[in-house]
């Protein structure tokens, strides 16, 4: 990028422009060229703009091949420990989730007064006179899990749907997509919502609020307040959490357009303006005529039952915050009853891994902080729980103590494994714990055989890490794979 000083050209202002300008004289570095930095190197190059892409990863795979196009498109690649960029000609800078905001690059900019945005921000000021609206979705738990459920409800009205951001294709990619959407599940992270500062949601959902990433957002009232952001601007709900007082302070808290609403879902039974449970009823409270007085029926629990086996109440709350959003949208009741009886939980998720012996093994891999793992052990009782891995900050004095009654043994793996061993000494001495060593070859040999050696008839073997999984595997679902491959070797045996 041009090294010319601010005043040999006119400073071009991007938050000036959106999808029908020309952004021809605006200069941007995008910072990361995973999926969401190359779909904004990708648009922000089509919409004219002179992009410079920074990522001190060595190129490899994949990336190398994103690099390549980009640069065939003209986009000046700068990758490697040492990639850098003067900000002296720099109009924007974009952000890939995972660079925190104590980036050098991102603190210069702040100090310059060049605005940082992240691609769901981008894709926001894209979007198109008549865009899709957007469902969003946040909270430290079961985000894809309702954003996949809420597709499905959507799908089953009849409209073009995608589930898109941090479950997997970028916002951005979606947003510019020339067959447009009639409306889009939109899952958001934490390290998303920081970045992103005019979103305007129909509807948006804070699932729940757990100590988490700290060590990215700085402490939990940061990581609170960017949860909430999901809220700002909201136009006709604001979906909260009954049960997770924090998520009704941010509604509370929140600037939202006149007539926006603050709507419930409880898995207790529903008050007026809610959506919760009666006996075994999903029933409405909030989208009726008359929700004083009456209710409808949206499906029951049996349509979430998967071979013959009950959904989880985590599952449960996340399908009523999944048809709380359908419903703010206009989905019939039909809609929400099809979509939930369709929907199917992705990998690592609650996943039955097998049931020999008596014994069942589940493979929740995906449940990688303290909160996912305390909702997965109250889904069964006389567990032999598997835990371990990087605790990111976390403590574990307060899951044991919720937990202890139910646990038949532990099993222990990781670096942060000791982390977990202390407060099980503290608080629960007398439950037998095996540590896996992790210089183990293949340390999931080790821990499927210890469980088994705990487990009795009758029992659930849990994976539910509570930790990251990056320590030893390459990501959550390399784990759980891992774990299930043990499983059924040592069940065959």
């Amino acid at each position: 990028m041009g090294r010319r000083s601010v005043s040999e050209r006119d400073r071009a202002d991007p938050q000036a422009l959106g999808r029908e300008d020309r952004w021809t004289g605006v200069r941007a570095v995008v910072a990361g060229l995973g999926a969401s930095g190359y779909a904004a190197a990708d648009t922000l190059q089509h919409q004219g703009a002179e992009v410079v892409v920074l990522d001190h990863a060595i190129p490899e795979g994949a990336q190398r091949e994103k690099a390549t196009l980009l640069e065939i498109l003209g986009v000046d690649v700068r990758m490697g420990p040492e990639a850098g960029v003067s900000l002296d000609d720099v109009d924007l800078v974009v952000t890939s989730p995972g660079w925190p905001p104590s980036t050098p690059l991102f603190l210069e900019a702040a100090e310059r007064g060049i605005p940082v945005w992240g691609e769901v921000e981008l894709a926001w000021r894209l979007r198109g006179p008549d865009a899709a609206p957007w469902l969003a979705v946040t909270g430290t738990n079961g985000k894809t899990t309702t954003v996949q459920m809420l597709d499905e409800i959507l799908r089953a009205e009849g409209l073009r749907s995608a589930a898109v951001g941090n479950v997997g294709r970028p916002v951005l990619e979606a947003v510019m997509d020339p067959e447009p959407y009639d409306v889009l599940a939109v899952e958001l992270s934490s390290y998303q919502l920081h970045w992103s500062e005019s979103l305007s949601c129909e509807a948006s959902v804070v699932l729940n609020v757990e100590p988490d990433h700290l060590d990215w957002h700085g402490d939990e009232a940061a990581y609170a307040a960017a949860k909430g952001r999901v809220y700002q601007h909201a136009r006709l709900a604001c979906v909260y959490n009954v049960q997770d007082a924090t998520t009704e302070r941010l509604v509370m808290d929140a600037d939202v357009v006149e007539g926006c609403r603050a709507i419930g879902f409880t898995l207790g039974t529903p008050g007026p303006g809610m959506i919760g449970l009666v006996e075994d009823v999903i029933a409405d409270r909030a989208f009726v005529e008359d929700r004083h007085t009456s209710a409808a029926e949206l499906g029951t629990l049996a349509d979430l039952e998967r071979d013959g086996v009950p959904a989880a109440p985590h599952v449960v709350a996340d399908a009523l915050a999944a048809a709380a959003l359908a419903r703010a949208h206009g989905v019939s009741q039909r809609a929400v009853r099809d979509g939930l009886r369709s929907f199917r939980l992705d990998a690592h998720r609650m996943a039955l891994v097998t049931e020999a012996g008596g014994v069942r093994w589940i493979d929740d891999s995906k449940a990688t902080n303290v909160s996912a793992a305390r909702a997965a052990l109250h889904s069964a009782a006389d567990v032999v729980w598997v835990a371990g891995g990087l605790a990111k900050g976390a403590t574990f004095d307060e899951l044991v103590l919720d937990v202890r009654d139910r646990l038949r043994g532990v099993v222990l793996v990781g670096r942060d494994r000791e982390l977990i061993a202390d407060a099980l000494r503290r608080h629960a001495p007398e439950i037998p714990v095996i540590e896996v060593d992790s210089g183990e070859t293949d340390p999931m040999e080790a821990v499927v055989a210890s469980a088994a050696s705990l487990a009795r008839e009758g029992d659930t073997v849990l994976l539910a890490p509570a930790c990251a999984s990056m320590d030893q595997f390459r990501s959550y679902a390399h784990r759980g794979e891992a774990f299930a491959a043990a499983v059924r070797r040592h069940t065959r045996t």
